[in-house]
């Protein structure tokens, strides 16, 4: 009779059983120490974080919410501090956010009444307005509802709001400023991944804008994944990794469905991003996430050639530590504000740039002849927008005026 050392099923269970309670053992322990070297291992190993309560546990540690203040808001404060925020001026987004909340939980929770649904919006809606009133410089996107969704459903009442607005400041800030340039610019990674990895799936790609990646990326793929096991799963190596991190799991979606675009005649640009834009069916979550870590290893966003059109402000780069830039609590929040108000600086001054050569494309000939008076046209336009009343010059009105003055000084004809 043949020996066979293949465990018999019970056996088997039980190792199974002993590994998920040491994994669980570990995980609580690196919460504990807020060891996220460890929390980080963990959540991108088969299963995440395992359960929605040690998720609680884990979750605030990665997005930087600090052990005060998570004893301060506790459900008591919670509750005053809903009634504060209430007095607080509008946003001005407000009505689009009830729009989409009025459209949230069609996936899940698939086991709640048509009143425990409302009540569930109702929750939504509050967190949402509670953090965009408490933070009003903060633009409202479309799909923001989305990811506030996930956490309303997996962490306690007290953490919410904290939770969003860490996320918001420290993670998607990119996605709530004034304008989706930020947004868009971020995509422009994906083709250079691809190339770098997978140079003839990237030819065949060549002719197809990566639009196709902008609800994926924009809502932290909450928007279009179904089943709540699996976005809360997602959450936790979205959390524990770097951000730019959202841009490699797409490309390697792309990757994984080389044999099917290859199918797709690259001249049919509108068919591939159809395809493109939405998620692999089935989709191998933790198969992704392992491909997704492997280019990153491979092809650090440093290398690519789109990272340098990447603002010095924007998330991807502040967030290279793991989206805890400034440390914990107060100073993560009072950070990621410096942050939002330099970026969205520099986007303003772009657009003032881009519409001063503009200005003088089509006055080109007239320049020609009044460079000086044109010159200071601008320096007064750009005095009164910039609101300065001192004596010096601001550092970007400086090097915007030698841009303006190279534009006028240049021959047009």
């Amino acid at each position: 009779m043949e020996d066979s050392t293949e465990p018999c099923p019970s056996e088997k269970t039980r190792n199974h059983t002993d590994t998920v309670e040491q994994k669980k053992e570990a995980i609580l322990e690196a919460c504990k120490r807020r060891d996220l070297a460890a929390l980080r291992a963990l959540a991108e190993s088969p299963g995440g974080f395992l359960t929605d309560r040690i998720r609680q546990q884990a979750w605030p540690v990665l997005l930087g919410i600090s052990p005060v203040d998570g004893k301060t808001e506790s459900d008591h404060d919670q509750s005053c501090s809903s009634a504060t925020w209430r007095t607080l001026p509008h946003h001005k987004d407000e009505d689009q956010v009830q729009l989409d909340v009025n459209r949230s939980f069609i996936y899940y929770p698939n086991d709640q009444t048509e009143s425990q649904l409302s009540l569930q919006k109702s929750h939504l809606s509050a967190l949402i307005l509670q953090v965009l009133r408490q933070n009003p410089y903060l633009c409202y996107f479309q799909g923001y509802h989305d990811i506030a969704q996930v956490l309303q459903l997996v962490l306690p009442p007290s953490l919410r709001p904290l939770a969003l607005t860490h996320l918001s400041l420290l993670r998607i800030r990119d996605f709530m400023l004034p304008s989706l340039a930020p947004a868009v610019a971020q995509l422009h990674l994906i083709p250079d991944i691809l190339r770098a990895a997978d140079p003839p799936l990237w030819r065949h790609l060549s002719h197809t804008e990566p639009f196709f990646a902008l609800s994926g990326t924009l809502t932290m793929y909450a928007h279009d994944i179904t089943t709540l096991g699996d976005i809360a799963r997602l959450f936790d190596v979205l959390l524990a990794r770097d951000p730019v991190f959202t841009v490699y799991l797409f490309a390697a979606m792309v990757r994984s469905r080389r044999a099917e675009l290859f199918e797709t005649p690259p001249d049919e640009p509108e068919m591939l991003h159809s395809i493109l834009s939405k998620l692999p069916v089935p989709l191998d979550l933790e198969g992704l996430i392992a491909q997704a870590g492997e280019l990153e290893r491979r092809f650090p966003p440093e290398k690519l050639p789109s990272w340098r059109r990447i603002s010095r402000w924007s998330v991807l780069k502040t967030g290279r530590d793991g989206g805890r830039a400034g440390g914990y609590g107060e100073d993560a929040r009072a950070k990621g504000r410096e942050f939002f108000e330099r970026q969205a600086r520099e986007l303003r001054w772009a657009e003032q740039k881009a519409q001063a050569k503009k200005w003088l494309w089509r006055h080109r000939r007239p320049a020609g002849t009044i460079g000086i008076a044109v010159l200071v046209g601008v320096l007064a336009i750009l005095l009164r927008k910039a609101g300065t009343g001192s004596g010096s010059l601001p550092g970007p009105l400086v090097s915007g005026l030698g841009y303006v003055s190279a534009l006028v000084g240049r021959r047009w004809w």
